[in-house]
């Protein structure tokens, strides 16, 4: 059976080339122009590979990612991006993603990009399959278990990553449903338990864990 597939990317015009070109070889099950609208397309249909564009407006690819979380362990992710830049394909690896193709890649071998990550495969560029690899050769070897981090709550952590990227209180409490005033109560708490001052301090923090 041919792969169900969502494309995420913010240009509807990009988003009709790639579903024109994939033809009858996927069957493109939902669309979505930004990371809110993706996660609302993702949830409701489930589909086997999601077609994430990175950089987008609202939080991009990355933010999709940790939105959906585990939470569809069958849903598998493939970046597909105009970026072919180091920390891009890391940082969506890192947050998930099974693949990163850039937007050059010919429809056929989109296509079967597609169903490799369906069946289960990790599929890269073959540029970018080196930046993986010398990622995580290089990558210096870290307790699994953070002490600071594990401290915090579910809740806290998903407001600390959105106050390190720079996103305003009203913009953490709409894009987590939560009041104001409860972002400010969990950004306190962090702060106090992480034992920082400041939100520069906070975004260095998280930066060096690799968390942005």
């Amino acid at each position: 059976m041919s792969a169900r597939v969502v494309l995420v990317d913010d240009h509807a015009m990009f988003r009709a080339g790639v579903r024109a070109e994939l033809g009858g070889q996927v069957e493109v099950v939902g669309e979505a122009g930004s990371p809110a609208e993706a996660v609302a397309v993702i949830r409701a249909q489930r589909p086997d590979v999601v077609l994430l564009d990175v950089h987008m407006p609202d939080g991009g690819g990355l933010l999709v990612l940790e939105q959906i979380g585990d939470s569809l362990p069958d849903t598998r992710f493939l970046a597909l991006s105009v970026s072919d830049a180091a920390e891009d394909v890391i940082a969506l690896i890192r947050a998930g993603a099974r693949g990163y193709v850039t937007k050059t890649i010919s429809p056929a071998d989109l296509a079967d990009a597609v169903q490799r990550v369906a069946d289960g495969d990790v599929v890269f560029s073959p540029r970018l399959a080196g930046f993986v690899l010398d990622a995580f050769r290089d990558a210096p070897v870290t307790p699994s278990i953070d002490p600071e981090f594990d401290q915090l709550t579910p809740r806290e952590r998903e407001v600390l990553r959105l106050l390190a990227r720079g996103y305003a209180y009203k913009e953490i409490a709409a894009e987590l449903f939560i009041s104001i005033k409860t972002v400010e109560t969990h950004a306190s708490n962090v702060l106090r338990k992480l034992q920082l001052s400041s939100r520069h301090q906070l975004t260095r923090w998280a930066a060096d864990r690799r968390m942005l």
